[in-house]
């Protein structure tokens, strides 16, 4: 058996999760106050630029501070990042933790920014 590659696993774990477009997303925020929406870039890449509405959890420590923001495993939760990969694996995370209503927006975070504005 050979080693994956970072693009293999995230490719795979795309494939398992529920992906939005930014389109989508954005209708879903509008038709539902509670979703969550989280940015688990890292904070030096937040200061740059940030979508509306979001909350920053670096990826880094999503399962230790999730909790913070939510214990509901029906809540709807939608993830992001830079180009959709970190975000993917954050998802998948969720799911393992118990979290039932997990969705990736699969797009870069410009385009998050067209659609929701900026911070």
């Amino acid at each position: 058996m050979s080693l994956k590659t970072l693009q293999e696993i995230v490719a795979a774990t795309k494939a398992s999760v529920h992906c939005l477009t930014p389109q989508a997303a954005r209708e879903l925020m509008a038709d539902n106050s509670d979703a969550l929406v989280i940015d688990v870039r890292e904070p030096d890449e937040v200061s740059e630029k940030r979508p509306s509405g979001t909350i920053n959890i670096p990826r880094g420590v999503l399962e230790m501070k999730i909790t913070e923001h939510t214990t509901d495993p029906d809540q709807p939760i939608l993830v992001h990042c830079a180009t959709g990969g970190r975000a993917a694996l954050a998802a998948a995370a969720l799911e393992n933790m118990g979290f039932r209503n997990v969705s990736i927006i699969d797009c870069s975070c410009d385009d998050l920014i067209a659609q929701l504005g900026a911070a």
